[in-house]
């Protein structure tokens, strides 16, 4: 029997995030990271010229078990072997690690990631096929509409009406999908007239 992941949402900001490797892979990760506003920590022997400019704290040395004490997450982008260790200095102080490209070495997956208007959704494969996560995330991207901010606004306004209503929980999502039928019957009225 497969078990399956919780996908999960992290706040990771002013937090510590320990990501162990400097190279093109870790690069690629460091921008989620330090857009959710982590507290970056990069440990490497080499630190590429894009790491080295970002505003992360560097460790230039091999990786060590220490290195993850304090922290809410690790970001493996090393040598099979490396993550190997990260992993298993992660599960001995139950931290999360994310192993790029190592399933194997991994207890967290990241996946293909769409934003939009306050809205994300996440795709993923269980690490098993990231490149297919990034087309999913593509099909999503052109479906999800532009004014997706604006179904969200809506969604808030409603919410907070709902709870001061005592409206059960088990009728505000089809209030809702009414609610957002009648922004579309109003565009389409507005754009007809037009």
């Amino acid at each position: 029997m497969s078990v399956e992941l919780f996908p999960v949402f992290l706040k990771l900001a002013s937090r510590k995030v320990v990501m162990v490797g400097a190279g093109r892979v870790a690069s690629g990760k460091l921008g989620a990271l330090l857009a959710a506003g982590a507290e970056v920590t990069v440990v490497a022997p080499a630190i590429s010229p894009a790491i080295a400019a970002a505003p992360v704290a560097v460790v230039r040395r091999a990786f060590t078990a220490g290195d993850l004490d304090g922290a809410w997450l690790a970001v493996a982008a090393a040598t099979p072997e490396v993550n190997r260790e990260v992993a298993a200095a992660a599960e001995e102080r139950k931290i999360f690690v994310n192993a790029v490209d190592d399933p194997a070495s991994a207890s967290a997956y990241t996946g293909g990631v769409l934003r939009r208007g306050g809205v994300t959704i996440a795709v993923g494969t269980e690490g098993r096929a990231p490149a297919l996560a990034g087309l999913l995330r593509e099909g999503l991207e052109a479906v999800v509409p532009d004014e997706i901010e604006t179904w969200v606004r809506a969604a808030v306004w409603l919410k907070e009406r709902q709870r001061a209503e005592g409206v059960p929980m088990s009728e505000r999502r089809p209030r809702l999908l009414e609610a957002l039928n009648e922004l579309y019957a109003g565009k389409k009225l507005e754009r007809s007239a037009s």
